[in-house]
This record gives C-alpha cells, structure tokens and sequence, in this order.
C-alpha cells in the first residue's frame, strides 16, 4: 500500500513543534479503525501569512494493529460527578474499551445535556489515549441516555457492577460466561453497567436481571470502589481474564 497522507492543524503543529519531526523521519499513522500505516516525512510547512502547519507523508505499508483486544466491550457509565467522565474516558481507553456510553440513573445527582461542545471534548479525549496506547481504533463516546432507554440486547453479555450482590463475584460469572454464552465466539461483544456514586436501586437492578437474560449483577471484592475507579477495575479484570 502507498500513497500520500497530508496533515494539518493540530496534528502538524504537534509533529513539527512538539516532537520536533522532520523531512526524513517516520512515523506510525492510524486510521481510526484497527489499522496502523507506516510512512515517512516528504515535506514539512511551517504555520505562516495565515497559512497552517502541514505534513505531508508517504505511506510505505499498512498492518493490523496488534494493540487491539479480541473483545468489544461498551461501558455504559452512570453520569459521575463533575470532572470525573475524562478521568474514565481516558483510562478506559487505555484497557481497551470500545465504546462508552453515559448513562442517567435514578441516583445520579448529574442531569443528563446533549452538550456538543462537551462531546467533541471527551471524543478528543479517546483519541488522544488511543494514540498514548498505540491503539489504531478510537472508541466511540455516545451522547447521555436514560437507564431505562439503553439496550442491551446487542450484547452477548452485560455485567453490572453491584455492591448488593453477595453471590457472585466478577471472576465466576466470566469463568462461567467463558464456558457457556461465550464459548466459540470469536469477539464477544461485552456490555458493563456501572452504576453512580449513591449506587443502583434495587429495583433497577431488578429490572435489568429480568429485561435481559443474559445479565449478571456482579461484586468486584469486599471494598466499595468509587464510581471512577469502578469501570477500571472492572474493564482491567475483564481483560485480563477474556484477553488472548
């Protein structure tokens, strides 16, 4: 595969500013959906008379990206506090979650905007952490949605992180899973549900288990994680458990 690339804006100034790259140098580029390309530096112009940074590479090679799991997992975060959903965005990004959804639950003290501005924010957001990661995809952050509108049918599995369950823990219900619902699957597809900082109701928990067969209300351990802390931990034990 060859071919020019040219790059402008942001990304140039990064390039030629930053790292202070030059004709000659190369770089690894990704298409935002898995695929990493392999070019170099043809000729650089610097930002001047009003004019943008440019960067224009030849592409050399492509290759899948090795970065990228074998299983789709969406986290459908409940709306946190004020400054926490980048925190999230950017960590689960780095553990190889593929989309996010925020989410509004009865508990949950932020109300729900569909703020533009604010979701260019946290998309910059995951593709930043993409590019930090060495991924080639960017997860999709989608706009709020009500609990109660979600649909989680699209999934071979939802696990919803629940400080009242005393049955099941995270590992089981994945041993379990790995054994049964996603047994032969070559990417599963994996929804995780955590809940606000005052936590689920019992009667949406309720709901959920009988809506959709194939959840499972799952402990994380005897500690009560922060609801920022909660889609981490969970993604990363996921990962590791389903991850070849």
């Amino acid at each position: 595969m060859c071919g020019i690339v040219t790059l402008v804006g942001d990304e140039a100034r990064h390039m030629l500013n930053v790292l202070r790259m030059k004709k000659g140098d190369r770089v690894i580029l990704i298409d935002g959906s898995g695929t990493e390309l392999t070019a170099v530096i043809s000729e650089t112009f610097a930002a001047r008379d009003g004019r943008e940074c440019e960067v224009h590479l030849t592409v050399e090679g492509a290759r899948v990206c090795d970065a990228e799991p074998n299983v789709k997992v969406t986290l459908f975060q409940c709306l946190p506090k004020a400054g926490k959903m980048e925190l999230i965005i950017q960590k689960c990004v780095e553990l190889g979650v593929s989309a996010i959804r925020p989410v509004h639950s009865r508990r949950c003290v932020v109300k729900p905007e569909r703020n533009e501005n604010k979701l260019l924010r946290y998309e910059k957001v995951s593709q930043e952490a993409s590019k930090q990661c060495g991924r080639a995809t960017c997860a999709k952050v989608y706009p709020p949605a009500e609990l109660e509108e979600c649909g989680f049918s699209d999934f071979d599995l939802l696990l919803i992180a629940y400080e009242g369950e005393e049955k099941l823990s995270l590992k089981q219900a994945l041993m379990e899973a790995k054994a049964g619902i996603l047994a032969n699957k070559d990417q599963p597809r994996i929804a995780l549900l955590i809940g606000p900082e005052g936590g689920f109701e019992q009667e949406e928990i309720d709901r959920l288990m009988e809506n959709c067969p194939n959840a499972r209300s799952v402990s994380l351990g005897k500690r009560i994680l922060r609801t920022e802390t909660a889609g981490m931990a969970m993604l990363a034990m996921l990962m590791y458990e389903l991850e070849e």
